[in-house]
């Protein structure tokens, strides 16, 4: 009779594969550091301005609208016939060369200029950190972006270890300055808040306006790709990776939801409506306007300290993207010609690391005012890529065809074509 240990190894490979593991929770701090960008300190008052009884609401549907949409990109990689195809190659197998290639075009473009928003934000979070909290001398702006954003660079090139584990030491801090923050703020709650009781046509207006918000701010599609690559890498089984991957999604969605929605709650009770508003008009970080509001020497110190942990783990998401990207445009406009070559992909990442290197460092010397508004017109291209093109993939590609008849498909498509009209109203407005 087999004892237990014997039996256990006598499982399939696949089954004993499906166990939680570090190398899960590392993925899932990689995913948690793409989507919490500079743009959380902004957030409270993007999402809390239109008062707080929307926001339950939206605390309610963020989490499932999260999960549901990148699990559905995720399966769209996961669907190739050719294990190891990142999306660029998965959008040419289902769709043929000519929509893999403008759907290629429109994936780099749309998470390169946030690349571009990164390394220009971090040189101006520690410049800023240089001059107004150590109270020395501005250093030349050339410099100081050249070793930022080649030490980023850089260490994206060290692989993809030590990039998870760079992360790592990046997300900890940050989630628990977020938390220790929103504790903080406890004793300031107040009710103000609670009486702003909005009209049925106020409550959805409010909600148009800010479900984009939220889903950007939770956004973590550039990194999607290489997180499947890399699941596929190291699970082997197709049904296990898959697995493995949405339990991962859940959980990134989950801590996404309890950390950085909680701070976002804390600090919309802590302030008025007036409060806020004044906020949006200054237009200038949260901490800060705390920092302003309490008379706090320790939030201002801890703002830019948030912001620069914010931008380079999210940096290192969006890199992965962009290089995606860079990478798919290469070989699709080689063609024939990259599949006879062998394509040295050491040498092409390199090539791939010196353009933006370049690139990212000229825009962070100039430090341009327009990057918003470049951000902002990506913002329905990624919205498309994330909630409607693996919905369509669900109902024409064969290979997805046991994802039909799902409750979460209509509601991923809904969310998604919300947070696009409201986008494209903004834009042409």
């Amino acid at each position: 009779m087999l004892n237990e240990q014997t039996m256990d190894s006598a499982r399939p490979v696949a089954e004993q594969s499906k166990r939680w593991n570090k190398f899960d929770i590392a993925w899932i701090l990689n995913l948690f550091g793409t989507a919490v960008g500079a743009g959380v300190l902004f957030l409270p008052i993007n999402a809390g301005k239109g008062g707080f009884w929307p926001l339950v609401l939206m605390i309610i549907i963020v989490g499932p609208m999260t999960y549901f949409a990148h699990r559905g990109l995720a399966r769209f990689v996961l669907s190739s016939a050719k294990p190891g195809s990142d999306i660029t190659e998965v959008v040419e197998e289902h769709f043929g060369k000519t929509a893999g290639k403008l759907i290629t075009l429109l994936y780099f473009f749309a998470i390169f200029p946030i690349l571009l928003i990164y390394g220009n934000g971090i040189t101006n979070t520690v410049d800023s950190f240089i001059v107004n909290q150590l109270h020395l001398d501005s250093p030349p702006r050339f410099l100081l972006s050249l070793i930022l954003i080649g030490g980023l660079i850089g260490i994206f090139l060290l692989g993809e270890k030590v990039v998870l584990k760079v992360t790592e030491w990046l997300v900890y801090p940050l989630v628990f300055i977020l938390f220790a923050l929103s504790i903080y703020l406890i004793p300031e709650w107040n009710t103000s808040m609670l009486q702003e009781m909005p009209t049925t046509s106020e409550f959805f207006l409010t909600l148009w306006i800010t479900i984009p918000v939220l889903v950007f701010s939770f956004n973590h599609s550039p990194a999607i790709s290489s997180f499947v690559l890399s699941q596929q890498r190291h699970y082997k089984f197709t049904d296990v990776a898959e697995h493995h991957a949405s339990k991962t999604l859940k959980g990134t969605a989950t801590i996404l939801l309890l950390f950085v929605m909680f701070f976002v709650f804390s600090c919309v009770l802590t302030l008025t409506p007036e409060d806020l508003a004044l906020a949006k008009q200054q237009n200038i970080a949260i901490l800060s306007f705390l920092a302003n509001k309490f008379d706090n020497p320790y939030i201002s110190y801890l703002g830019p300290l948030v912001a620069f942990l914010a931008i380079t783990s999210s940096f290192f998401g969006h890199y992965m993207g962009a290089r995606e990207g860079l990478v798919g445009l290469y070989t699709k406009i080689k063609g024939d010609q990259a599949q006879s070559a062998s394509v040295n992909s050491r040498r092409l990442n390199l090539v791939a690391a010196l353009f933006f290197l370049i690139t990212l460092w000229i825009v962070a010397i100039i430090n341009p005012s327009i990057l918003g508004l470049i951000e902002s017109l990506g913002g329905p291209i990624i919205a498309m890529i994330l909630f409607i093109m693996p919905m369509y993939a669900i109902r024409r590609i064969p290979a997805m065809q046991r994802y039909r008849g799902k409750w979460s498909n209509l509601f991923v498509v809904i969310m998604g074509c919300v947070a696009i009209s409201n986008i494209v109203y903004n834009l042409i407005a």
